[in-house]
């Protein structure tokens, strides 16, 4: 039984809760999971339940999944070189067996099989399933000092997002049930893509016209040049952040996936710390939240 002050505890969370399940109810929300939200068990199990409690609830929850580290190991295993460029995975014929390998096989089902254990209904798919994924061949640019133009290098299979079936995704999640989707494209020729799981969740969301995109990731948020998360931020507000180099190096991948969500008809996206357990949880249901907010407007409605 409950002591007094545990029940009231529970009951203020329940109270802060509530407002914002009301809210979200029957609104998609896709999140991108991966990194250091896999990180171990407890984290593992702690993202599992937050999705299955997403669903019991009524919000309808769409997962986009990368696996770079556990590619990099099999790689190293096999004695394949890793080998990167602007950031991005150089991925020949043989990489990319690995890549369908691991994320569309070992990665994909473990998140499933943990999602069902928890009591979801979760259903696994790659970007191949039912041309879920539409993808074309990324083009890197490279400028050095000396070149009167840049540089373009082929990065093998490669891709960005040209088109999601976004029928198929809402026919699932009125089924009830969960998609977990792999970062993998085809392409026209029927060629596979590995693409930036980010991405991925990013165009996922605008072609759902989701509530929210969430992108789970190592830090706290985005932070000021003083170590300070912001939240609550404009896409305005995100650009000066830009130019003024506050947001740089890896980070900027991320935020623009952010952006370009926002812009294109997302309600918000959020920076999300997945080294928390239940971040997906606090940053749905509680005041406070554990991530970087942004939005159209400068104050979300």
């Amino acid at each position: 039984m409950l002591s007094r002050d545990a029940a009231a505890q529970v009951s203020r969370v329940l109270t802060e809760a509530l407002p914002y399940i009301q809210r979200f109810t029957g609104k998609t929300i896709v999140i991108k999971y991966g990194g250091n939200a896999m990180e171990n068990d407890e984290l593992k199990n702690s993202f599992a339940r937050d999705i299955v409690l997403m669903k019991t609830v009524g919000i309808n929850p769409v997962v986009v999944h990368g696996g770079g580290p556990q590619i990099g190991d099999l790689l190293q295993r096999l004695n394949i070189e890793s080998q990167f460029i602007e950031g991005m995975r150089v991925t020949d014929s043989q990489t990319m067996d690995v890549v369908e390998m691991v994320l569309g096989g070992q990665v994909n089902k473990d998140i499933v099989n943990l999602i069902n254990q928890h009591g979801g209904s979760a259903i696994g798919l790659t970007g191949k399933d039912a041309g879920l994924i539409k993808a074309r061949k990324l083009k890197v640019s490279r400028h050095t000092p000396g070149m009167d133009k840049p540089e373009i290098i082929d990065i093998g299979h490669v891709g960005e997002v040209s088109s999601v079936n976004a029928n198929l995704i809402n026919r699932l999640v009125s089924d009830d049930y969960i998609p977990v989707i792999a970062p993998i494209g085809v392409g026209t020729d029927g060629a596979s893509y590995n693409i930036n799981a980010d991405l991925v969740a990013g165009k996922v969301a605008e072609a759902l016209g989701a509530e929210k995109l969430m992108l789970l990731t190592n830090i706290a948020g985005l932070m000021d040049k003083e170590g300070k998360v912001l939240t609550g931020l404009s896409t305005t507000q995100v650009d000066a952040l830009i130019a003024d180099g506050t947001i740089y190096g890896g980070m900027l991948p991320k935020i623009r996936c952010a952006l370009d969500a926002v812009q294109g008809g997302v309600g918000s996206a959020i920076i999300v710390d997945g080294r928390v357990p239940n971040a997906v949880l606090l940053e749905l249901f509680t005041d406070t939240g554990v991530g970087t907010l942004i939005t159209n407007q400068v104050r979300e409605a």
